[in-house]
């Protein structure tokens, strides 16, 4: 117990240490901010998920429509760098998808998330997980992150649940709002990370591993609905 308290100890220092993950604005005089991209599955056919910048209520903000559609807007961390103390935004659903429930594959979209990707150790996965994980890396020739943190928005009644993605238990939901949220109110955000981090992944990881990206995104292809949601001022702080 007192050597892997030690070593806990040492990782923690470590971590406190290290530069903290930097995220450049995901808007920017009115554009999508540099640094960040879209990111597709591989070989996709669906429609892709269209993200631009318009201003809402006086503030400018990223438009995430999805319509039976797919992908992410992505920030990489190069090389992964400590993860901030804080992550916060603003964000709002405009137009919810009714079918939305994280729970199902058949209802796995959602008008909008946001995420952050960690260097977990491969060790740290469950031996089957970690089979399938170095397969999918395998076929799709990237880096796919071992740990993935989500704090989205759903219609399923799952406010305040975490939840596995039902494709895989490598992404895991926090579910922040839901459809009994205002679609015309904008809500603040402010989540601690490693708090967070440790009721997702806690069971795999007992610290906190550095961040490899920052993800907005929301989808509607498996429901083959649609949605339309604004995310602002979205932001980490050490």
């Amino acid at each position: 117990m007192r050597v892997a308290h030690r070593v806990a100890v040492t990782c923690l220092a470590a971590a406190a240490a290290a530069p903290t993950a930097a995220f450049p604005p995901l808007v920017q005089a009115g554009a999508i901010g540099p640094g960040w991209r879209p990111v597709n599955l591989p070989q996709q056919t669906l429609p892709f998920t269209q993200y631009s910048v318009e201003t809402v209520d006086g503030r400018e903000a990223l438009r995430v429509q999805a319509q039976a559609s797919y992908g992410n807007l992505v920030h990489e961390v190069k090389p992964a760098a400590a993860a901030p103390r804080l992550l916060k935004w603003s964000w709002r659903v405009q137009q919810p998808n009714p079918a939305s429930d994280p729970r199902t594959k058949a209802g796995d979209d959602l008008p909008l998330k946001v995420c952050l990707s960690f260097d977990l150790a491969a060790d740290r996965v469950p031996f089957v997980e970690r089979q399938l994980l170095r397969l999918a890396r395998s076929r799709t020739g990237e880096p796919l992150p071992a740990a993935t943190l989500c704090w989205v928005w759903a219609a399923a009644p799952v406010k305040g649940e975490l939840l596995p993605n039902p494709y895989t238990r490598r992404v895991r939901y926090i579910v922040l709002r839901s459809m009994e949220d205002s679609s015309s109110t904008w809500f603040e955000e402010s989540r601690d990370v490693a708090a967070d981090f440790q009721r997702a992944f806690g069971d795999e990881s007992p610290v906190l591993p550095p961040v490899t990206a920052l993800i907005v995104s929301g989808d509607a292809d498996n429901t083959g609905g649609a949605s339309l949601a604004h995310v602002s001022a979205l932001r980490g702080e050490p």
